[in-house]
């Protein structure tokens, strides 16, 4: 048994954590354990995990086959290095297995350890490949609005969340953002006769034109957008900036760190779409958290400049963990357990279920002013006024709640959002409902 007092006491003393701020850790949750969709704390608590850790712990959590598999990699082959003129099996055999699984023109991978490195590997190789084409001012990368990439520096940059900024600028040159295709808050402008999807992405042509298509080398958008508040974009927004894209040759950089690997009820987020990006970056759901890999794709166009390159321009970009063999035996017992288990199938099932659950909490509930989500990445967002759409200011409010009442998820301002485990059930999916009722109806009752 652990000492909760004790714990909390060297945690404030010694823990620096991400996001930090005292006024945001007076009392926190600290977690024991977990098993399948329950986080168990310190002090006897029992809580729905809501947000599969951070959108990642996507086959549940206390998984004994994945335990298994990391321990026999460990006895076998723990570390070694995998850089050029070295490798080791299950790096192999992992990068075999993502062959062509997310799209068919994605056939090579390189990984790293996390999402914020895996983007950084994408800008890079942006570079590189513009540059043995002749091209080298197509270093430009334009993001989103509401995007999160990670916040590493350059990751940072292309983040569209200003809140990530002031203290760590300048950032990086050369980044800039549109405006996201946000149905409920879109800040661009849309012409007589137009989509939302097309107007979206019209400002994608407009901002190549206006920064110089010689000197924008990629676009990076995530599926549906996470950490923004779970942005779903209309159907005709991807296949259109993959147009565009096109016409000005600028690479495509789906940031699938959390839609990728069944999180949207798909296996990864554009196969919605039908469309295929340049590059894919990917992490969180590929072990489901159990160890830190993420990694990217490349187009089969891509790996073609690297592999002819000459010595002296070779793709020196490189991490010391990059195809880890504990990480990537775990990552293989995780794809092999989703394949089995039916998750991504599952996932979409839950999903409409959860919406559903959603938009019947939206009737009963004036200060929901949205819900959105596709497959099992959901969110609603409160207002004061649906008229005015102004701030209700009501997200923490409402996840302290939750948390009294057994479900721990997360609130960015008025986005209250759902990530939970793809192993979820229907009986799950209504208790998490029925939290998040009562704990609004306690939030408006003390107001």
């Amino acid at each position: 048994m652990f000492d909760n007092d004790a714990l909390l006491e060297q945690d404030r003393d010694h823990l620096l954590h991400p996001l930090h701020h005292p006024q945001f850790h007076g009392t926190p949750v600290i977690f024991e354990r977990g098993e399948g969709i329950w986080l168990h704390t310190v002090d006897g608590r029992k809580l729905i995990d809501g947000f599969a850790g951070l959108w990642n712990v996507n086959i549940g959590h206390g998984q004994k086959e994945m335990a298994a598999t990391a321990a026999q990699q460990i006895e076998t082959l723990a570390y070694c290095s995998n850089y050029a003129g070295s490798a080791n099996v299950p790096a192999i055999q992992l990068a075999d297995k993502l062959a062509g699984m997310a799209y068919p023109t994605l056939n090579t991978t390189f990984f790293a350890s996390g999402g914020a490195e895996a983007n950084e590997s994408a800008f890079k190789t942006v570079r590189h490949y513009w540059k043995r084409l002749g091209k080298p001012d197509k270093t430009k990368i334009i993001a989103r609005t509401h995007a999160y990439h990670g916040i590493t520096l350059a990751a940072m940059s292309a983040t569209g969340l200003n809140a990530y900024w002031p203290m760590f600028e300048p950032r990086v040159p050369g980044f800039s953002h549109i405006p996201a295709p946000y149905a409920y808050r879109f800040q661009g402008d849309i012409k007589e006769g137009e989509t939302l999807g097309q107007a979206a992405a019209r400002a994608l042509e407009e901002a190549i034109l206006r920064e110089g298509p010689d000197t924008v080398g990629g676009f990076i958008a995530e599926p549906i957008q996470g950490t923004g508040g779970v942005i779903v974009p209309p159907d005709d927004y991807f296949p259109l900036i993959r147009e565009i894209c096109d016409r000005y040759n600028v690479l495509l950089i789906a940031d699938e760190v959390i839609t990728g690997f069944g999180r949207t009820g798909e296996w990864f987020g554009l196969n919605r779409w039908g469309i295929q990006p340049d590059i894919m970056s990917f992490a969180k759901g590929i072990t489901s958290g159990y160890l830190p890999l993420g990694g990217i794709q490349i187009s089969d166009a891509i790996r073609e400049v690297i592999m002819n390159a000459p010595v002296k321009e070779r793709w020196m970009h490189a991490y010391t963990y990059s195809g880890h063999p504990t990480c990537c035996a775990v990552a293989l017992t995780n794809l092999a357990i989703i394949e089995r288990e039916g998750l991504v199938e599952n996932a979409a099932r839950m999903g409409h279920r959860l919406l559903d659950g959603l938009h019947a909490l939206q009737a009963e509930f004036e200060c929901i002013g949205d819900v959105r989500g596709l497959g099992l990445m959901a969110a609603i967002e409160f207002t004061s006024d649906r008229a005015t759409k102004a701030p209700a200011n009501l997200g923490e409010k409402v996840r302290l709640a939750c948390v009294e009442r057994g479900l721990f998820t997360r609130a960015m301002g008025d986005n209250f959002m759902f990530s939970p485990p793809m192993i979820i059930n229907a009986e799950e999916v209504d208790l998490m409902l029925q939290i998040l009722g009562e704990s609004i109806a306690a939030v408006q009752g003390a107001s």
